[in-house]
């Protein structure tokens, strides 16, 4: 689709521009399009984006003068304001990253938060993205997963986010500096050593590696080694827990009666397939069939 066609009738639009994490090759056509036409690039470190620019043939410059505005961590919300600006008046900016997506650890969501619920047209130019591209190079699952992001670098938020990762069934994709690699991987290793895990590093560059192994493995090969670069951890899900049997769901449903003996068996199999997640029929059936070997009338009302 042509840039023409996404700015139809007219209207201003922001678009989320994919850069390249590493190799210059990954630019699509399409992003080099709409960095060349957009009358406003938000970007990270305008140094990096008039470099990428530079390499790719188009110009930082415009009608008005530099296209380029600085859009960061610490000055996103303060953009707001000229950015919808912009946008309302019919322009076209665009949103870069460092190296990557935009949005996905870096500034970019909350913008397009706040121009979609104003009604404004807000698109994306797909691309590449360290989240991905090391998740499908990892081996491990790839159908559920979810993206962890940055570590908190201390205090109790870091151990609360840290138990949530290992108790995450799902695969889970953490960013890492470089620098802090080897600690949190013996952070996680301490909790699982046997869990998967991939340390993916430099993704499209010409060091590019992917070391597959268990956390307490990559703790033990990682604890010495100085790393450069980008470098992503793709950490395998927390195995699920095994199905409750029936004589457990039964224990279950005679702890409830004792717990609450005036309670109906509707809300006994409630309560009984909330704590053990079975399905609240089967724990129906069971407290129907506690109470039948108790000698109580069961009751006529199923489940809702």
């Amino acid at each position: 689709m042509s840039t023409e066609a996404l700015g139809a009738e007219g209207r201003g639009r922001l678009v989320l521009v994919a850069t390249p994490i590493g190799n210059l090759g990954d630019l699509s056509p399409r992003a080099r399009e709409v960095l060349a036409t957009a009358d406003l690039i938000c970007c990270e470190d305008t140094r990096r984006t008039r470099a990428l620019l530079s390499a790719v043939g188009v110009s930082a410059g415009g009608p008005g003068g530099d296209r380029l505005l600085s859009l960061h961590g610490h000055n996103e919300q303060a953009r707001l304001d000229r950015v919808a600006a912009a946008v309302a008046g019919g322009a076209t900016v665009a949103v870069v990253s460092d190296a990557g997506t935009p949005g996905i650890s870096d500034p970019g969501a909350w913008l397009a938060a706040q121009l979609g619920a104003a009604g404004e047209t807000v698109s994306t130019v797909p691309g590449p993205s360290s989240v991905v591209g090391a998740l499908v190079v990892s081996g491990l699952p790839a159908d559920r997963f979810c993206v962890e992001g940055f570590l908190p670098r201390k205090g109790s938020e870091r151990r609360r986010r840290m138990a949530a990762l290992m108790a995450e069934e799902r695969t889970s994709v953490v960013l890492e500096a470089p620098g802090r690699v080897a600690a949190t991987l013996g952070e996680l290793a301490g909790a699982d050593p046997g869990r998967p895990v991939a340390v993916v590093r430099e993704l499209t560059k010409l060091h590019e590696e992917v070391w597959r192994g268990t956390l307490g493995q990559a703790a033990e090969a990682f604890a010495e080694r100085r790393l450069r670069g980008e470098v992503v951890l793709v950490v395998g899900g927390a195995p699920a827990p095994e199905p409750a049997v029936e004589s457990e769901v039964e224990e279950a449903v005679r702890a409830v009666v004792a717990d609450d003996p005036g309670a109906g068996p509707r809300q006994v199999a409630e309560r009984v397939a909330a704590a053990l997640g079975v399905p609240r029929r089967r724990a129906y059936e069971a407290a129907l069939r506690v109470r039948a070997s108790a000698g109580d009338e069961p009751g006529s009302s199923g489940p809702a």
